[in-house]
């Protein structure tokens, strides 16, 4: 049999990178979600469900079967927020390279610099730059606006004698497209544990999409900035310069970034091709199985059985036979109700246990010779 490694064609390998590109990006957005450990309790019971098949713990394995076969529609529900996110981001994935930066260089440093003035006269303000994730249905209320990013408009707006003043600012491609708006709140406690609601709506946002949210403290005239699902403050207005620049020229590092997460899917695509694509072919196997003669009762003894091996023929996908252990196959027959002599039994494929997968093609013999002599006369025949 060709292990399928070495006969693998090129769609197969675009097949595997496309897979472990779609594994590498889902684990990139669950990775700082709480959705993240649930992911590694599934990944737990899987390994369990292996395991409990290995050892023959044909109850726990039943148990795991009838979880697994429910798992969908379990997966959905829990994961209904991070697959909308993964749609929407398919959506918009095509057009990426066609989208324009958020923001100019020159318009950054502007946006640095009045930020800078609101934190130094203690004026609080939520700036929200959108990166490549739509924002509309996470964000409610507001005032729809087409307005150039300037620093008057943006003062103007945060001023606290301004009725938007309380709410956030949307940026997209240098214009203000929305201000006053409400953003989600983030349940985050540990990272809002010395923080007020800005700060929670800001992480909010950024744990639902990819923008870049700014915060401007009023109780302490702090800047803080939350992407990525993290919150941490700025300690100078070069360093808000810095985050900005590599938000506006964040670039994939292929090679260098996340380096092990990217093995561990691609090995993780791999495996998946080598059960789900070559595992599907269908192939025959022939085991020489032993016969097991069970139930006998005490006043019987066995003295032969011929033959006392059979060999039997399974068909099924490649994929069924990974697990499957032939040292455990057995031909049971139930000696319970058979006298003594020498009996003529038929066997089928109800007298031998095999994995669902599978299916019996061929049995050969289908009849057994078995001797049995009751222990009274043997003990008989030794003392004459």
């Amino acid at each position: 049999m060709l292990n399928p490694l070495f006969n693998i064609r090129i769609a197969d390998v675009l097949d595997i990178l496309f897979v472990a590109t779609m594994f590498y990006t889902a684990s990139v957005w669950l990775k700082q979600t709480r959705a993240a450990f649930v992911v590694r309790g599934l990944f737990i019971l899987v390994v369990v469900y292996i395991l409990a098949r290995q050892l023959g713990l044909e109850l726990t394995a039943w148990i795991f079967q009838g979880f697994f076969a429910i798992s969908l529609i379990i997966v959905v529900v829990i994961f209904q927020e991070e697959l909308r996110q993964v749609f929407e981001r398919i959506a918009v994935w095509s057009f990426a390279a066609q989208r324009a930066s958020p923001l100019r260089s020159e318009t950054a440093d502007m946006l640095t610099r009045t930020l800078a003035d609101l934190a130094r006269d203690r004026v609080g303000a939520i700036v929200v730059i959108q990166g490549k994730d739509p924002l509309g249905r996470h964000i409610t209320g507001g005032i729809e606006s087409d307005a150039k990013l300037s620093e008057p408009i943006l003062k103007s707006i945060f001023d606290p004698h301004s009725p938007g003043h309380d709410g956030a600012v949307i940026i997209e491609k240098d214009r203000i497209s929305r201000f006053a708006a409400h953003l989600p709140l983030s349940k985050d406690l540990r990272q809002l544990s010395d923080v007020g609601t800005r700060h929670s709506a800001a992480l909010g946002l950024a744990e639902l999409t990819d923008a870049l949210c700014l915060v401007v403290s009023e109780e302490r005239g702090r800047i803080s900035v939350a992407r990525n699902s993290r919150l941490h403050a700025i300690s100078n207005p070069q360093e808000l310069g810095l985050q900005l620049q590599q938000f506006l020229h964040e670039k994939m590092h292929l090679l260098k970034e996340n380096w092990l997460a990217k093995v561990v899917t691609v090995g993780l695509a791999i495996g998946l091709w080598y059960v789900l694509v070559p595992g599907s072919e269908k192939i025959e196997a022939t085991y020489s199985v032993p016969v097991a003669v069970d139930n006998l009762p005490n006043d019987l003894a066995l003295e032969s059985v011929k033959p006392d091996r059979v060999q039997a023929t399974f068909v099924g996908p490649k994929r069924a036979f990974y697990l499957f252990d032939p040292s455990k196959l057995k031909v049971s027959v139930d000696a319970s109700l058979i006298d003594s002599g020498r009996r003529t039994l038929r066997i089928s494929e109800q007298n031998l246990r095999f994995p669902k997968d599978l299916n019996l093609q061929d049995l050969t013999p289908t009849t057994l010779q078995i001797s049995i002599s009751r222990l009274s006369a043997k003990n008989d025949q030794k003392k004459g």
